[in-house]
């Protein structure tokens, strides 16, 4: 911990000493450089309706130069491009693409629904994650997209109609208000939060928007969702819980105080997501079963990690390719 906060120019001042009840001054010093940074032109191929090659070939023939990730084959950078010269491509019009940040294509990838199971996203609308995951599936799951606004389930319809997952069932509904009836093999909880990962130094927005108010409001949404989501998860499912924060107390609280109450009535375990170098030093795994973590150890080195007291969460700082975010997956015993 630091004695006293980091600079973080032209970023509200009550954001300092919240970072620096959890960060050193050189992770606050990232922090506030990755507020500061342009990120490029990310997007990801819709499977659902075209081949990475496609695309790469699309991308090609307009001139534009793109880049692989190496974490995510469907994943594709595009550094000399702004959004505008993407929105024009027919890939983009047949909703073969879809623009969205690496950061955020992280939580489908470390639901790995599958086919047959019976799949939630509680905050779904637009449907970036939604029809991830109905990609990452075959548009085999059985999948429920929750959206309690009626524009945003608009929106969220158009979407999935637009990427071909036409058979995702919409409900327009607070998914805290979900009936009890309702169980799924794997949900994904991408919180709303206070953006702290995303903040733009320097935008006069941002101390309008983010405020001392919306991280309490956030607080209480994410903690009744997190509470809802264990509630519906079958024996042996998984959930995933994200937020684009850099903040404990919408990360690691949230979890912690969540599986602490629920684990009165059932037993959870953190699943992880980042390997350690111990993880792959040639030793005989405990548990030959386990699965493996999402990023081994040679991919989680190019992350830019931030410390978590979760282990096996991952929490990544704002940087010129990345914007903040904390994923955590969870299982019920």
């Amino acid at each position: 911990m630091s004695d006293a906060p980091a600079t973080t120019p032209s970023l509200p001042d009550f954001f300092e000493p919240l970072l620096a009840e959890q960060y050193g001054a050189d992770d606050i010093a990232r922090i506030a450089e990755g507020c500061s940074a342009t990120r490029p032109v990310t997007l990801r191929a819709n499977t659902l309706l075209a081949s990475r090659d496609e695309v790469a070939g699309a991308l090609d023939d307009a001139n534009i130069a793109h880049e692989a990730v190496s974490w995510y084959d469907d994943a594709f950078v595009l550094p000399d491009v702004r959004e505008r010269a993407v929105w024009d491509l027919p890939i983009y019009q047949e909703g073969k693409v879809y623009l969205q940040s690496l950061s955020s294509m992280i939580p489908a990838l470390a639901l790995d629904a599958q086919p047959g199971q019976d799949v939630c996203d509680m905050c779904a609308a637009p449907g970036g994650k939604t029809t991830q995951i109905a990609a990452l599936a075959g548009n085999r799951a059985y999948l429920t997209a929750c959206e309690m606004h009626a524009p945003r389930a608009e929106k969220l319809r158009y979407n999935l109609q637009k990427l071909g997952a036409p058979n995702v069932t919409v409900m327009q509904v607070d998914a805290r208000r979900m009936d009890d009836f309702f169980s799924f093999d794997r949900i994904l909880l991408d919180a709303p939060c206070s953006g702290s990962g995303t903040l733009r130094a320097g935008d006069p927005r941002t101390a309008k928007r983010f405020t001392p108010a919306l991280v309490q409001k956030s607080r209480k949404s994410q903690a009744a969702l997190f509470a809802k989501a264990l509630a519906m998860l079958k024996p042996g499912a998984v959930l995933v819980y994200s937020t684009c924060s850099v903040l404990a107390c919408e990360n690691e609280d949230i979890v912690e105080t969540g599986l602490r109450q629920a684990r009165r009535k059932a037993t959870f375990e953190i699943v992880p997501l980042v390997a350690t170098d111990q993880d792959t030093d040639g030793a005989d795994p405990v548990d030959s079963d386990a699965p493996k973590p999402l990023f081994d150890s040679e991919a989680a080195r190019a992350l830019p990690l931030l410390p978590t007291r979760i282990p096996g969460a991952l929490c990544l700082a704002p940087t010129d390719l990345y914007e903040g975010f904390f994923v955590a997956k969870i299982k019920r015993v």
